[in-house]
């Protein structure tokens, strides 16, 4: 990846978190699992996937389900900035004369499934999975899961189907921010070791920085890995990632900030990744 496409890549990404926290007042939003995913969904959209404004309805395109749908701020965030849907619409967080709330909607310009109750999308990204595989199609499916989500019994029947199936045009990114809901997932029900896990499902695995462009580079530019195979790609990221007051606390969930507190949040932002600007994971304008 050069140089000019990971600054373009974190710039955004920068952009994508301000609006996430933008979105956390007036009601607020889940902005710690959000800014956990942010680099995720910015370079699938960015770069990985078949997907644009021009052919959100083509039979050609692929497909990207959000699976752990109370992550939406970072969904319509970064289709407002890639010009799929109106950044004026991301105000309207909430409201009712909008279809901009806290879960996809397909109602939403690039959004392919409603998700919210945990465990679905998996299947129904399965699906669509092997329905292109029995036409022959090139499409790329990717479905974002929650680690927490990998508690529902639906996410590993999905696997042994789409394992039997071989498609190997699947792809499940799990968002390994470590926590579910307001507790630690190794404090409520332990994952780990989740490589194994998913390898003894019949997947092929890889383990990265999911805050790393460079490495989601990386490990998306390999996939197919195998044959007959779904590709399982854990991504360890930090929840609240961006904003060293919130990283990785439990109680900062679901969060609704007033105003003057967004400001501050701003300033932290801008301020946290200014800091850091020696990284290659640091988000510059």
């Amino acid at each position: 990846m050069t140089q000019n496409k990971l600054a373009s890549l974190q710039s955004t990404a920068l952009k994508v978190r301000e609006h996430i926290i933008g979105m956390s007042t007036g009601g607020g939003c889940f902005i710690g699992a959000s800014l956990s995913c942010v680099e995720l969904v910015v370079y699938l959209y960015s770069e990985f996937l078949n997907v644009d404004v021009d052919n959100i309805k083509s039979p050609d395109r692929d497909y990207l389900f959000l699976s752990k749908g109370h992550d939406v701020p970072a969904l319509y965030s970064t289709l407002g900035e890639l010009g799929f849907i109106d950044l004026a619409r991301l105000k309207n967080h909430l409201l009712t004369n909008d279809s901009i709330y806290w879960h996809p909607n397909r109602n939403v310009a690039g959004v392919e499934f409603h998700s919210g109750s945990l465990g679905h999308l998996p299947s129904v990204a399965a699906g669509v999975a092997l329905d292109c595989k029995l036409k022959g199609e090139p499409n790329q499916i990717v479905v974002i899961t929650g680690d927490g989500e990998l508690n529902e019994g639906t996410v590993w029947e999905t696997i042994l189907v789409a394992n039997a199936y071989k498609l190997n045009n699947l792809t499940i990114i799990v968002d390994r921010n470590q926590f579910q809901a307001n507790i630690r997932t190794e404090d409520l029900i332990p994952l780990e070791p989740l490589v194994d896990k998913f390898k003894a499902f019949g997947c092929e695995v890889q383990r990265i920085n999911g805050h790393d462009f460079t490495a989601i580079h990386n490990a998306l530019k390999g996939i197919p890995y195998s044959d007959n195979k779904v590709n399982v790609i854990i991504a360890d990221t930090v929840r609240g990632r961006g904003l060293p007051s919130i990283e990785a606390r439990a109680d900062r969930w679901f969060c609704t900030f007033t105003e003057d507190e967004t400001k501050q949040l701003l300033e932290e932002l801008h301020g946290h990744a200014y800091a850091i600007i020696e990284s290659e994971t640091l988000i510059v304008r």
